[in-house]
């Protein structure tokens, strides 16, 4: 969404489920998981504070992940910044299912865990849970939920200026006037900002919008290429789709191609992971540019996050992650294929520097 994951992303404001935000499996029951595909953890130098220094900590994440590979890297690299605190991460995933979600929220209350990460959601369905476990004395953090308790911790990417640097992209390819699609779902809370932006720059380039589709189910990027081929079909002559998830944009990249349209329509996206810089550098793909976060980074930096709330180091209700703009052009100039690449060749993903203290071993790629 981080990645609707939503990641999303991937999708998260009215909070984006089965993103992200940035295809995916069902899971019916909670798990610990260690993260074994972290990045080494910078070797912390100060002494821990309570709770940490009274041994491990019991925290849960409960999640409403979607397809591909945004999620994923969003949860290795939360996982492993929780290991590297002595941090006992129980993960529940609902993916998709918002009554799940709801269910997994209250066994995670009832588990004992000292804090709760809710990462994506409809506040519909899991805002009365929430309340519980803030009434109940547990710290909570949100990661692209709209939530109005108090005592929460929100986390976000900053999704404004991730569609605000895409759609300035947009407007140098396709110019003033042109003819435009747009592939997108409200009711998502990171969605539902990048439709905002959309909306100002509709106005401002003064595009011609021709059509709007788009939906967020299990498998995202498959369920919409129908979609976007049968609004292809009606209106071949728009010159860019703008698409801002980036199972979204997978969809519609494959809906272009299905139509033999790309050439002449050019995608723009949102969110970044392998898969995503992937379907860029592929030729002929007509996915011309993104913005996003690291997931990876993003995942551990909310954990730290929460570590820190516990620790009542933070200070502040809110944390969040700025994105950075991806173009095709640089991504094949620099001969980026994957996000370790694109992480040496783009510093500014780098979130080492949020939400951290000596005392914490930092994972932050």
């Amino acid at each position: 969404m981080s990645r609707v994951r939503l990641p999303l992303a991937a999708l998260s404001l009215a909070s984006v489920s089965a993103l992200l935000l940035a295809g995916c499996s069902q899971s019916t029951d909670a798990s610990k998981t260690s993260g074994d595909s972290a990045a080494p953890a910078a070797a912390a130098t100060g002494a821990k504070p309570a709770p940490f220094s009274k041994g491990t900590v019991k925290v849960a994440l409960v999640r409403q992940s979607g397809a591909g590979d945004y999620f994923e890297q969003w949860g290795n690299g939360a996982k492993a910044q929780a290991k590297a605190l002595g941090i006992d991460l129980t993960v529940y995933d609902a993916q998709a299912d918002n009554a799940k979600q709801a269910t997994d929220l209250s066994s995670a209350i009832n588990s004992g865990a000292q804090a709760i990460i809710v990462d994506h959601g409809f506040p519909a369905t899991i805002q009365p849970e929430i309340d519980k476990a803030v009434k109940k004395g547990v710290k909570v953090v949100v990661y692209d939920v709209e939530t109005a308790t108090k005592g929460v911790v929100s986390t976000r990417q900053n999704d404004a200026s991730m569609a605000q640097a895409v759609l300035d992209v947009m407007a140098e390819k396709v110019g003033k006037n042109a003819k435009v699609g747009y592939v997108n779902v409200a009711g998502y809370a990171a969605l539902d900002k990048r439709n905002t932006v959309w909306a100002k720059e509709v106005a401002a380039q003064g595009w011609k919008q021709q059509f709007k589709v788009g939906k967020v189910t299990d498998s995202t990027a498959t369920d919409n290429v129908p979609l976007v081929s049968a609004a292809l079909t009606q209106h071949s002559d728009v010159t860019g789709v703008f698409a801002p998830y980036d199972e979204l944009a997978k969809g519609t990249v494959l809906a272009v191609q299905n139509k033999k349209l790309q050439d002449k329509v050019k995608v723009f996206g949102a969110d970044v992971s392998n898969a995503d810089i992937q379907n860029m550098t592929a030729d002929g793909s007509p996915w011309v540019a993104t913005a996003g976060t690291d997931p990876s980074a993003v995942g551990a930096a909310v954990v730290r996050t929460t570590a820190l709330e516990l620790a009542g180091q933070l200070g502040k209700s809110s944390v969040e992650f700025p994105a950075v703009a991806i173009t095709q052009d640089f991504l094949r100039a620099k001969k980026i294929e994957n996000m370790a690449q694109l992480r040496e060749a783009l510093p500014a993903l780098n979130l080492s520097q949020v939400s951290t203290a000596d005392w914490i071993s930092n994972v932050a790629h």
